[in-house]
């Protein structure tokens, strides 16, 4: 037998013992996509969702936020080859379109200097394409209305019940929870020694409502955020592919529970949104509203995110986040694309997964703060005159300056790690302070040294 022929035989076999069954629970945007990579790798992979099929459901459970897609998130979706696709029908939304109290609108773009812009997609149009591309591979089998009940991590064991209510038992050599802010998974980590949690409800609630099209199109600028600022609570619309807009309204709970009746409800819209009255439509507003309570939102964080070489979790299982930078869903496609990466070295996979944790959760931590952070922009700074000084100033400086990237063009138009983005705010706003301190030295200085030419 020649060398080659045994050298191929020798790499076959080392391959096929790095192939292992893994099982992705939760069939959501970031488990979908977990599944198509350890697929691509060779693994043989069970995806696991308590839910029916979305592709098949008449009306689907959970949050129907559309999503804001942008570069992390992006260079997922292109690692396997789906980029185009999404981008295909996607809406580009190329700033924040502030609207004030008196129905007036400014406009304040993403990035002027090189026109980068957000995306906005479907939340259930991009689940059905990544599910579809999963279909395509025979390595990866789909069960659906399969919710888990329990799990031993060291024996990589687990149970789920269909919609039968039948008691399903399944192994794996590797459980990898993609199953949300609420996961099933974590809380099997939970258990365990060393593992650290923390979870913080925001004393903001949500509800949704729809700003639907007229006569065929949008009824508000298509390629904008909207944006209604009003200090302690805001409402956002993003653009949907059959012209409507989702709208998101955001307000303490305190405040939510004074809107008691119908009347209460539309006197406080026509006082604090009386340019998006008409547009969503009296009648439509008042079923909205009172058809559902409002919406808790957490923000989690965790660590380690893995167990042994027998347990991982992603995505919101890992870092829940607000929703008010738009990164949840961008920083857990992420997750996978630094996971694919770290596994492709080949290290044993204990190895692998804790180098996947040392490198993340620093990351996961900077953006959830950040996306605490956002929101208090979003609601309030974004009216301010030092917020609008501040974003000329940092356009003008990456303008002249390649190497000033500010703060919401490293997170949403980069690959920068979150912690380094929240460093490089930093040391701008030190330098800024130095520059405004020394201005204002010279400036006095300057004063000084003219009224005693003058005076004295």
């Amino acid at each position: 037998m020649s060398q080659g022929i045994i050298s191929q035989e020798v790499n076959g076999r080392q391959e096929e013992g790095r192939r292992r069954r893994v099982a992705v629970v939760g069939a959501g945007l970031v488990g979908s996509l977990a599944a198509l990579n350890f697929a691509r790798m060779g693994n043989h992979v069970d995806l696991y969702e308590y839910r029916e099929d979305i592709r098949q459901a008449a009306v689907v459970q959970g949050r129907s936020i559309n999503l804001a897609l942008s570069q992390r998130g992006r260079k997922a979706l292109a690692a396997v080859g789906l980029e185009e696709k999404i981008l295909a029908t996607a809406i580009p939304m190329r700033g924040r379109m502030l609207h004030d109290v008196r129905g007036n609108t400014s406009v304040v773009l993403y990035d002027p200097c090189t026109k980068q812009c957000l995306y906005s997609v479907g939340r259930r149009q991009l689940n059905e394409v990544l599910l579809d591309a999963c279909d395509k591979f025979p390595n990866i089998h789909c069960h659906f209305e399969h919710k888990l009940t329990s799990a031993k991590l060291r024996e990589g064991s687990m149970e789920f019940r269909n919609a039968n209510e039948d008691v399903i038992a399944a192994q794996a050599d590797l459980i990898v929870g993609c199953d949300g802010a609420f996961s099933s998974v974590r809380q099997q980590l939970v258990r365990l020694p060393g593992f650290n949690y923390s979870q913080e409800y925001i004393e903001t609630g949500y509800l949704e409502l729809c700003i639907p099209s007229k006569s065929g199109d949008f009824q508000m600028p298509a390629n904008y955020l909207h944006i209604w600022p009003r200090n302690s609570f805001m409402m956002i619309a993003l653009p949907n592919q059959d012209k409507s807009f989702t709208v998101t309204l955001s307000m303490p709970f305190e405040v939510f529970a004074k809107i008691k009746n119908q009347n209460d409800l539309l006197d406080f819209f026509r006082l604090n949104f009386p340019d998006a009255l008409p547009l969503i439509g009296e009648q439509q507003l008042v079923k909205d509203f009172f058809k559902t309570r409002p919406q808790h939102l957490v923000s989690i964080k965790c660590r380690p995110y893995h167990y042994a070489d027998k347990a991982l979790i992603l995505g919101d299982a890992a870092h829940a986040m607000v929703p008010y930078y738009g990164q949840g869903m961008n920083a857990g496609m992420e997750d996978v694309t630094l996971l694919t990466g770290i596994l492709a070295k080949q290290l044993p996979l204990d190895e692998a997964l804790a180098q996947f944790t040392e490198s993340r959760w620093q990351d996961a931590f900077a953006i959830c703060d950040l996306a605490m952070y956002n929101y208090v922009e979003m609601r309030d700074l974004t009216k301010r005159w030092s917020f609008k000084l501040r974003k000329w100033l940092d356009t003008l400086l990456f303008r002249l300056f390649p190497g000033w990237i500010p703060l919401y063009n490293s997170v949403s138009f980069s690959s920068m790690p979150y912690s380094q983005c929240i460093a490089n705010r930093k040391w701008q706003d030190q330098l800024l302070k130095r520059v405004s301190g020394a201005t204002l030295l010279a400036v006095v200085l300057a004063g000084g040294a003219l009224y005693t030419q003058r005076f004295l």
